[in-house]
């Protein structure tokens, strides 16, 4: 899709490189190389028990818009239920956050990322092994925290 600033684009259902991240399935509707890196969006299919895992991006903002189903958003202030319609912004330098779809049926959600490099750091984790993602992780200046994080929050 990449085209100059001044070209109006769409991309069709079912268009886009398409990952698998985090269990779930991730679609890429502008990239990095269509903003010149200012922006990237990023269509989320997560099925039930899907989600990442506790992580910081301290030079990356990042919305989401729940398009359907129900996801909760864990951070240090406590989860949060959101479903269809609902808004998360999570501010630059936003501090630790996960999402998981803790319901029975799958969740769409629409990410914008500001500056782009997430849709970068999802295509190199969707064919790595285990051992390499942490690297990865490291070269995109993302920050990962174990699974329970949260759960030595709570109380």
């Amino acid at each position: 899709m990449q085209q100059s600033a001044s070209t109006i684009t769409s991309i069709k259902a079912g268009e886009g490189q398409q990952y698998n991240v985090a269990g779930g399935q991730y679609r890429i509707l502008v990239s990095r190389a269509d903003t010149d890196g200012s922006y990237a969006v990023i269509e989320m299919n997560v099925p039930p028990g899907g989600g990442p895992l506790p992580h910081a991006h301290p030079e990356i903002e990042e919305t989401f818009y729940v398009a359907e189903g129900e996801i909760v958003f864990n951070t240090d202030n406590g989860p949060v239920s959101v479903s269809a319609g609902s808004f998360v912004r999570i501010p630059l330098n936003g501090g630790v956050h996960a999402f998981k779809n803790t319901s029975g049926k799958p969740a769409r959600l629409l990410c914008t990322v500001m500056p782009a490099g997430l849709d970068e750091m999802f295509k190199e984790v969707s064919t790595a092994t285990p051992e390499q993602i942490p690297a990865i992780i490291t070269k995109y200046n993302q920050q990962l925290y174990p699974a329970d994080y949260f759960d030595s929050k709570a109380g």
